[in-house]
């Protein structure tokens, strides 16, 4: 009785997400550290992306379209004839426990990234007493490195992370590449929580 009373609080609240995601919007979290040796942006700030061997498939050619807007939002420019920098990307998504998991339930869970071998693992969840599963819940990882051309010296790394509801990809992964790149080229040293508005 108890851990369906569990699971009952853990719909309720994934659907109140949800309806508030339709009216207002959904405030996506991030926890964000970045490294930077950068001190401002340079005269030339041009980049052309690059994929390692495993990093060569479709998937990298929407990877790119979902970071480029948070690039240029902060002043980067990509010029694959002359670039100045390289920029390297990575995503990642698993499947998790969620927080409104009743304990008498298992999951079993896998996961996809791009970047470093982009992998996707469907995911089942095992249905309770009244058949009923538990909210989707997901771990997202994405990460974006510059390197300098002339010297291949990383000038800038930045991770974010963020756990919650089940998203659109389309929408979560370009928000957390903004708040990855937030503050560049001068971010804030060590960890710090940046927060990225979806929707309207």
């Amino acid at each position: 009785m108890k851990h369906s009373k569990v699971r009952l609080l853990g719909w309720l609240a994934f659907a109140a997400l949800l309806l508030s995601g339709c009216a207002g919007g959904y405030l996506l979290d991030n926890n964000v550290q970045s490294f930077s040796s950068l001190t401002a942006l340079p005269a030339q700030p041009t980049y052309r992306f690059e994929r390692l061997p495993s990093q060569q498939s479709p998937a990298e050619d929407q990877l790119e379209a979902m970071a480029d807007p948070a690039l240029h939002g902060v002043g980067l420019r990509r010029d694959d004839a002359k670039p100045r920098y390289t920029v390297q990307l990575s995503a990642r998504l698993q499947r998790i426990l969620s927080p409104w998991a009743s304990p008498w339930d298992s999951w079993g869970w896998g996961g996809w990234g791009w970047g470093g071998g982009f992998r996707h693992h469907h995911t089942f969840a095992r249905f309770g007493a009244f058949g009923s599963m538990e909210p989707p819940w997901e771990h997202r990882e994405v990460s974006v490195i510059v390197r300098e051309l002339g010297s291949n010296r990383v000038v800038f790394e930045s991770h974010a992370i963020n756990e919650g509801p089940w998203l659109d990809n389309s929408s979560v992964f370009p928000a957390m590449f903004q708040a990855a790149l937030q503050g560049f080229p001068n971010p804030p040293a060590g960890p710090r929580r940046v927060n990225i508005q979806l929707g309207s």
